[in-house]
């Protein structure tokens, strides 16, 4: 069993004491006195302690209110090994509910992207066939679940395709404090039989693909073997990584072929120029045409 971390909360009577993994299964409890635990028997034992008042268990955390008996700086090593010893001896910190449907095991993992703001999180299992990117909140009526992570006040964008989902995240927050937390959630979310996206959109979607494929046949001969080179040799590259890439336009007078960048490669720092300069590269050398040149458009 890992070390417990205590952490200070706004309120100077509540001391949190946060696992390295979450204790509950999208649950939230709350104990004000011992009668009130029969489903927690850690909860039981910590209201032994004279000095707690409430204890509160949820997510990856066990928060306790404490009577102004005691200071928690005296006090709050001993809970800590007292709850670790009881966890590493197989105590039960909360007892099942019944009734709960049966859950569909799944792996979520996290991946790295070029991208130091975004990171790809990796589920065993088909989530989508078409990419689908969300910049806020309002725009996730199709996602149940890119709503429910939009809540998560550091997530900036999300960008879901085939078994992944890639999480774009604001600086205030560091990937080490919050990636177990995000993982986790993804995990718990799906394997509860949440929806990850509506299968209305993804049929929108489907429809637009056909009309992508009527426009396809109208376009010049150089365009469509633009979009046939990206198709076959980018578009596997950016997706490992977490994004997309996907044909705009080509412009025959300045030879200047637009690609839309998405998911993890949309803002990343590095990834505009990389894939600019390697698809610029590769169409040159494909068509034959030194001229040729490409502008990187973050979606």
């Amino acid at each position: 069993m890992s070390k417990i971390v205590t952490k200070e909360t706004q309120n100077p009577s509540i001391l949190k004491f946060e696992f390295e993994d979450f204790i509950t299964q999208n649950e939230s409890f709350e104990f004000k006195n011992i009668d009130e635990t029969k489903n927690s028997p850690l909860a039981q034992q910590l209201f032994y302690l004279p000095f707690v008042k409430t204890v509160y268990i949820s997510g990856n955390f066990i928060a306790i209110e404490k009577f102004s008996i005691v200071e928690w700086e005296d006090v709050k090593d001993a809970v800590a090994e007292q709850i670790e010893t009881f966890v590493t001896n197989g105590g039960i910190i909360i007892t099942p509910s019944e009734n709960k449907t049966q859950k569909q095991p799944i792996t979520v993992y996290g991946e790295t992207t070029p991208n130091p703001a975004a990171l790809k999180f990796v589920v065993s299992r088909m989530l989508t066939k078409s990419p689908v990117e969300f910049k806020n909140i309002d725009e996730t009526a199709a996602s149940p679940l890119a709503k429910e992570l939009f809540k998560f006040s550091y997530v900036k964008e999300i960008f879901i395709d085939e078994n992944y989902i890639s999480v774009t995240k604001y600086e205030v927050a560091n990937w080490g404090e919050i990636t177990l937390e995000l993982r986790t959630f993804i995990k718990q979310y799906i394997e509860n039989g949440g929806t990850v996206l509506d299968e209305s959109v993804i049929l929108a979607k489907a429809e637009q693909e056909k009309t992508k494929t009527l426009e396809f046949d109208h376009l010049d001969v150089t365009s469509q073997q633009i979009i046939n080179i990206l198709e076959e040799y980018v578009k596997p590259a950016v997706q490992a990584d977490g994004g997309n890439i996907a044909f705009e336009s080509y412009d025959e007078s300045d030879k200047t072929v637009k690609v839309i960048l998405q998911g993890a490669c949309s803002g990343c720092p590095s990834s505009t120029f990389t894939l600019k300069s390697g698809i610029e590269n590769m169409l040159k050398s494909m068509l034959n045409d030194d001229n040729i040149k490409v502008e990187a458009i973050n979606a």
